[in-house]
């Protein structure tokens, strides 16, 4: 038997990939552009294991044995046993191309919720099934044949994906364009107002927009282009102010694109929009004071979960200015609010408890996830890793089975 456990990352889009020109292939009809964030707070983790004994592929996901007919799932399966077939595998005088795959995979936050878990779960799925078969090179055209943003997840720091031209998309790859210091000391804070599915997923969401909206169409032809070269060009000059800008700007043209779909997908909440109207309060403060480095800006994906990139410098500062602008619905709530990284002492000036203040109404955000930016895949060694029972084969309590 061969086991191999790996986690994945979230990646968090800035310009984002919304429309496809080839649904099968899961082709974008543009390039995008985003971060990686770090595996500590918010990833998922799957174990691969092959062996001559196994009867039949198997699947489990967060507990639950799951069909592995999904298309997708067997696409990433596919290439990869189709590109271990081209090198000789060692270890074993048995054909373990034709061993069968026993696959557990666990996200430690929402599924479903606007979250990117489909990237992180595919390319996770992708980069363990790599390891197991011995597939070398890169690994995210194969993601993207499971999830289109998972073959950013296969990398760290800053990630752009490159549409391509080709009908076979083998010119539609990820690469890394800046490492994960490249803003240094750059904080995340996801404000989740809803961790339950949504409504329309994202697959949907984009279908109907490419076929239905006109305002698409012009963002297809005019607008992402030019903002991806300015986007590049902010990255290169370290342009922090500019990035923002770039970001919150993608990120309304894409709902803007949502609802001008007939029937409208509607992702953002008015808790969202809350968030939004808090964001440009405060930074229209730090503009008056000449804090050009100090801006935050949001971007939204298919959901109502603002994703917040905030310079550690503030990163306090925003987390205490959430709090009070939307303080938990109750006392037994406020110490689960905050997750992920431990924020420094929680003040505020009197300049930001005005802001905080102008519309706080309690319950609104669920909980905030504090994180950074950070790296792409790993294999995980330490003991107690797998999901998967090294002899049976079958999930073990970790991996959501008792």
């Amino acid at each position: 038997m061969r086991t191999v456990t790996c986690a994945a990352p979230v990646n968090i889009a800035v310009i984002k990939y919304w429309g496809k020109r080839d649904e099968r292939l899961i082709l974008p009809v543009n390039d995008s552009i985003s971060f990686t964030l770090s595996l500590d707070e918010m990833h998922s983790k799957t174990t691969v294991s092959i062996a001559p004994t196994f009867t039949e592929d198997k699947f489990w996901l967060n507990g639950k044995e799951e069909s592995l007919e999904n298309p997708r799932i067997q696409n990433c399966l596919k290439e990869i046993r189709r590109r271990a077939s081209k090198r000789k595998l060692e270890g074993s005088d048995e054909d373990v191309l034709n061993w069968h795959v026993h696959i557990c995979s666990t996200n430690n936050f929402p599924t479903a919720a606007g979250l990117a878990s489909s990237a992180a779960g595919y390319a996770c799925l992708v980069y363990a099934l790599g390891q197991v078969y011995g597939v070398e090179g890169d690994l995210s055209s194969i993601a993207r044949q499971g999830s289109g943003s998972a073959c950013r997840s296969v990398h760290g720091g800053l990630v752009r994906w490159y549409k391509g031209e080709m009908e076979d998309g083998t010119d539609s790859f990820a690469r890394p364009i800046a490492p994960a210091n490249h803003f240094p000391n750059l904080h995340v804070i996801i404000c989740v107002a809803n961790d339950g599915r949504k409504k329309t997923g994202s697959t949907e969401g984009m279908r109907r927009t490419v076929q239905t909206s006109r305002l698409m169409q012009y963002r297809i032809r005019e607008s992402v282009g030019l903002r991806i070269n300015s986007m590049m060009q902010a990255i290169e000059e370290k342009n922090w102010s500019a990035f923002c800008d770039l970001t919150i700007a993608d990120s309304n043209e894409m709902h803007a694109v949502c609802q001008d779909s007939f029937p409208p997908c509607i992702y953002m909440s008015d808790t969202s929009h809350a968030v939004v109207e808090l964001i440009h309060r405060y930074n229209e403060l730090q503009i008056s004071k000449g804090n050009l480095n100090y801006k935050v800006c949001y971007t939204f994906d298919a959901g109502p979960n603002a994703c917040l990139f905030v310079p550690g410098a503030v990163a306090s500062d925003m987390i205490a200015l959430l709090k009070r602008s939307f303080p938990p619905s109750s006392p037994q709530n406020a110490d689960s609010f905050i997750r992920g990284m431990k924020p420094q002492t929680l003040t505020l000036s009197k300049e930001l408890e005005s802001i905080a203040d102008e519309n706080a109404q309690s319950g609104r955000l669920k909980y905030l996830i504090h994180t950074k930016v950070g790296e792409g895949p790993r294999v995980l060694t330490e003991d107690g890793a797998h999901l998967l029972d090294p002899v049976s084969g079958l999930p073990t309590e970790s991996g959501g089975m008792a």
